[in-house]
């Protein structure tokens, strides 16, 4: 969108991980604010409106009615943890949340370059959006120790089934969670 950029292309206005989705991995979006081209957003024109506040958080309107079940459904990201990682970002600030989020992308790259078996890259941009860093490091520590001898679908089935399991003791659920079309039913 035009006149809307932004320096971190990792986190955005509205508390997305852009660095961690497959449109920004398959570099079909830059992220929030990083270059021409970018879709129009009702929140980067809410934010250029608003003296151009880099994030939703540092604007005095902050909660808005913008983020009334703003993460009740995800696109091709989760936003399952939106609010939270706004709070974190505030929290850690600037230098120390981007350094997570950027070791999460190398983690994430890991991921998908050594256990994906072409079926498991939504499953692990969800899993590395929503688990500890932590919990992170210690699944992908334990599949590069005991895995190097299985095949590429075992080894993407037992990557699969450890980032489970790590989100079922946090009570997350690694999926999607898609807006039903109107006139569907489940």
């Amino acid at each position: 969108m035009k006149n809307f950029k932004r320096e971190n292309l990792l986190f955005s206005l509205c508390g997305l991980n852009c660095g961690l989705c497959p449109m920004n991995l398959n570099q079909y979006c830059p992220g929030c604010g990083g270059g021409e081209g970018n879709q129009s957003c009702s929140i980067a024109k809410c934010s250029l409106q608003h003296g151009n506040v880099e994030y939703c958080f540092q604007c005095e309107n902050y909660p808005c009615e913008r983020y009334d079940n703003i993460d009740e459904f995800d696109s091709f990201i989760t936003h399952q943890h939106r609010k939270k990682d706004m709070e974190k970002f505030k929290k850690l600030g600037i230098e120390l949340y981007t350094a997570e989020q950027q070791r999460k992308k190398v983690l994430l790259n890991h991921l998908l370059n050594t256990y994906n078996d072409g079926r498991k890259k939504t499953l692990f941009c969800v899993a590395v959006n929503l688990l500890e860093l932590d919990d992170l490091e210690n699944i992908i520590s334990e599949l590069d120790k005991y895995t190097s001898n299985l095949t590429l679908k075992e080894k993407s089935g037992h990557a699969a089934s450890l980032l489970q399991q790590a989100a079922k003791k946090k009570n997350i659920i690694l999926k999607l969670r898609r807006q039903k079309s109107p006139g569907k039913s489940s």
